[in-house]
C-alpha cells in the first residue's frame, strides 16, 4: 500500500525503510541488501540510503514508499492518491517513474495489478488500463472507460485528440456529479 502521505518509519533509514518488509517476511540479510539496492537505483534514491525521512524532499519520500512497497514483490498494488502532496512537476517526475517501473523494468513479463486511486483525470487516463468513475458522495462505480493508449506512455500523450477528447468526457462526467451532489445536499439542508 502506498499512501497520500509517506508513512516511513521516521527512525530508520532509506535502505532500511525499503527493507522492512523484506525482513519481517523471514528475507536473508545478502538477498535483502541486494533487493534494497535495485530498488534504490530504480527509484532514483542512490546517495540517500542512509539519509532519514526527515531529510528527504516530498518526492523523494514518496519515491522510497514505492521503493518500500515495490521491492516486497506484492501481486496487487494499492496507491491511495500517492502523488497528491507533491508540487506539479514532481508529480509528473513520479508518473513517468511509476509507468517505467510497471511497465517495462521491473515487471515485463508478468504485470501486477496496481488500483490507483487519483482526483486527476489527467493522471488517469496516463496511468490506467481501466478508470473507474464514481459517484460524488458516497462514492459508488458510476462510469467504466478504457483508455485505448498504447505503452509504453509518455507524458507527450497528454496532447493528442484522444487524450483530450477523453479529459474531456470524464471531466463532464465528474462535473455533473459534483453538481448533482450538491444539489442533493442543498436540498437536504433546507
Amino acid at each position: 500500500m502506498v499512501f497520500q502521505e509517506p508513512t516511513l518509519f521516521p527512525w530508520l533509514r532509506v535502505k532500511d525503510n525499503i527493507a522492512f518488509g523484506l525482513k519481517c517476511e523471514g528475507c536473508s540479510e545478502e538477498e535483502a541488501k541486494r533487493r534494497v539496492k535495485e530498488y534504490v537505483a530504480t527509484m532514483g534514491l542512490i546517495g540517500f540510503e542512509d539519509r532519514l525521512p526527515h531529510e528527504l524532499s516530498g518526492g523523494m519520500r514518496q519515491r522510497a514508499m514505492l521503493a518500500r512497497t515495490l521491492v516486497n514483490e506484492p501481486d496487487v498494488l494499492l496507491m491511495d492518491e500517492p502523488f497528491a502532496s507533491v508540487d506539479a512537476y514532481t508529480r509528473e517526475i513520479l508518473q513517468l517513474d511509476l509507468l517505467r517501473v510497471w511497465g517495462e523494468e521491473l515487471l515485463p513479463t508478468e504485470r501486477k495489478t496496481v488500483i490507483f486511486v487519483t482526483h486527476s483525470i489527467e493522471e488517469a487516463i496516463l496511468l490506467g488500463d481501466r478508470i473507474i468513475v464514481c459517484t460524488h458522495r458516497p462514492a459508488c462505480p458510476l462510469s467504466e472507460v478504457h483508455p485505448e493508449l498504447e505503452r509504453p506512455r509518455c507524458r507527450e500523450m497528454i496532447a493528442t485528440p484522444y487524450f483530450v477528447g477523453l479529459k474531456e468526457e470524464l471531466s463532464v462526467i465528474m462535473r455533473e456529479q459534483v453538481l448533482k451532489s450538491r444539489e442533493i445536499e442543498l436540498a437536504e439542508g433546507a
